[in-house]
């Protein structure tokens, strides 16, 4: 039996965080598949693992705990498996990173496509998106991150930080190569630092099977669509 199952949509995006940071620590989870996901949103929510909105949703089998939440899960993951730093400031500096991270894809989808992309607001986008890139750039730099070598908060390996900040960077911009663009020329450090975390082993698989199950899909519907519309034009 897994250890975990993660309840997300057959895409990247928000779920690809709890999927990297399993695959980090070496832990296996079933995937609950989206019937699954459409029925546990549309019945009771007493009859819910943890009341919940949309995914993803975690179960710790073992432990008989049910996370929902992005950034909620990151941090019991970070807590259960010894994954976090040893001081309360960088602790709370890895959740804010992990929130972040939650805020950058929710801008980058408009909220979930509450409006479509067009040409002019992907223009006034653009330096929003490079500000926020510098956010990753500034907060590696006063913690020693170099182009070269480095993690963003410190430390002697990766941590929950650097597998977020990987995860978010290169499934974005493996999918919309203008965006890589921008991260290379907006935030050279955290790009570099986008690759060496990505290609750890367990990532690099996670990323290879991403790309089989998911093949180019982010978000999809048609927020993904009109974005690939402006990025492609």
């Amino acid at each position: 039996m897994s250890d975990y199952t993660l309840y997300y949509w057959s895409v990247p995006f928000r779920g690809q965080f709890v999927r990297a940071v399993l695959a980090h620590a070496g832990k296996r989870w079933t995937e609950g598949g989206d019937a699954a996901i459409s029925k546990l949103m549309g019945g009771p929510v007493r009859e819910m693992p943890v009341p919940f909105m949309g995914p993803p949703l975690l179960v710790d089998h073992e432990a008989d705990v049910a996370i929902a939440q992005m950034p909620a899960i990151i941090l019991y993951l970070g807590e259960t498996l010894d994954l976090l730093p040893a001081t309360p400031a960088l602790r709370a500096l890895t959740l804010k990173v992990v929130n972040d991270a939650n805020d950058v894809i929710d801008e980058l989808t408009l909220d979930g496509g509450r409006q479509m992309w067009t040409q002019e607001r992907w223009r006034e986008f653009v330096p929003r998106l490079e500000k926020w890139m510098s956010f990753w750039e500034e907060t590696g730099r006063r913690h020693g991150l170099t182009a070269e070598a480095g993690f963003l908060l410190g430390g002697e390996a990766p941590g929950v930080a650097d597998v977020v900040t990987a995860t978010l960077w290169s499934t974005m911009a493996e999918r919309f190569p203008p965006i890589a663009t921008i991260l290379e020329a907006a935030a050279p450090m955290t790009a570099a630092l986008t690759r060496r975390v990505s290609a750890l082993p367990s990532l690099a698989q996670l990323a290879a099977r991403a790309r089989e199950d998911y093949g180019d899909a982010y978000c999809g519907g048609q927020i993904e669509a009109s974005l690939r519309a402006v990025l492609e034009a």
